[in-house]
């Protein structure tokens, strides 16, 4: 029944390959051709194998109606910044060879997970990730006017933490670690820009104190302070190292979204703006688990062990860490002024 299922999937898959996606959004016509993505399951459009929640119902249910592989009810921020750019959500590296698979708008790299570090998935960092790269380029699949114009989004760290943690990393130890973090991403980010790419966007760390999977402690009614002053000083060594990196490329080839600041945004947004809505209990999830020790999308003994809200566009979050759809597109919007002016 599992193989059943899984072929079904495929099917669904190369229907979604010969008819990509695009996101309501339009971008600004900036000679943007190409996007390339680095990173985690806020980015990763189907990289993860079967065995991935991401694959399960009630993942995909808002779009495109089916699992396939994003990490929310519908499209994640990848798809976002391919719409802003006026280009399809590029395909994803694992189904690049699938028969009429398109790699015109780029590719995307990222796999659910991963980090910067060895995480506690089997898939993928962002080495590894950038090695994928490497080798589509040797391929020449990409000439150099392609990747002169292309954008190389990179979502990365939250998983590296909560890795740190489950390893019994100390609360002393944290500094040390995010400073070690910072410092392999910026080599990581280097590498990116020397393979041609003229302009990287990197994703700071959201409130991680704000996601589902913290605030359940406070039956979804508050952050948890500890975990956004974690999230604060990640991104205060980040900017520092970005700001070093553009100073020695004299070019302002790299740029950070403030996705800290747009998370609290769009959790406050109350439906001014056209197409929004306001979000209820913006804390809680859409699809949350039963008991504790399961997640979204679990099924034990044929028994599904979550339950799904009746109207995810009305929650910011569809998971336990994941925003919804409309979550995605809130942040979208929140920060679409600042991706016009410095991408």
């Amino acid at each position: 029944m599992e193989k059943q299922s899984h072929f079904l999937i495929i099917v669904c898959f190369c229907l979604f390959i010969c008819f990509p996606t695009t996101a309501t959004e339009t971008g600004p016509d900036r000679g943007l051709t190409k996007l390339f993505v680095f990173g985690d399951s806020y980015v990763d459009t189907g990289n993860r194998n079967f065995s991935a929640r991401s694959w399960n119902q009630p993942y995909g249910l808002t779009f495109p109606g089916r699992p396939d592989g994003r990490y929310s009810d519908g499209r994640v921020f990848s798809d976002y910044i391919a719409s802003w750019m006026g280009i399809r959500s590029p395909i994803p590296y694992r189904w690049r060879k699938m028969e009429n698979a398109s790699i015109e708008y780029g590719m995307n790299f990222a796999f659910g997970g991963t980090g910067v570090f060895k995480t506690l998935v089997s898939a993928p960092n962002m080495t590894v990730q950038i090695d994928l790269f490497q080798k589509q380029l040797q391929k020449t699949l990409y000439s150099k006017a392609d990747i002169n114009s292309s954008i190389a989004l990179v979502s990365m760290a939250g998983n590296d933490y909560t890795a740190y943690l489950a390893r019994n990393g100390t609360t002393e130890g944290l500094s040390a670690f995010t400073k070690a973090i910072i410092k392999q991403l910026g080599l990581n980010l280097q590498r990116i820009e020397s393979l041609g790419v003229r302009k990287i966007v990197v994703m700071n760390l959201q409130p991680l104190g704000c996601l589902p999977s913290e605030t359940i402690s406070y039956l979804y009614k508050n952050c948890s302070t500890s975990g956004n002053s974690l999230s604060l000083v990640h991104n205060q060594v980040l900017e520092k190292t970005v700001e070093k990196l553009n100073n020695k490329s004299k070019e302002s080839v790299f740029v950070i979204l403030d996705m800290y600041r747009a998370f609290l945004s769009a959790m406050k947004t109350e439906g001014h703006q056209p197409g929004t809505m306001k979000f209820k209990d913006q804390l809680m999830p859409c699809c949350e688990a039963v008991t504790k020790g399961y997640k979204c999308g679990n099924v034990e003994g044929g028994k599904k062990m979550y339950v799904v809200c009746n109207n995810s566009n009305s929650k910011f979050f569809w998971d336990d860490v994941h925003p919804s759809q409309a979550g995605w597109r809130a942040v979208y919007l929140a920060l679409k002024s600042s991706a016009y002016s410095y991408i």
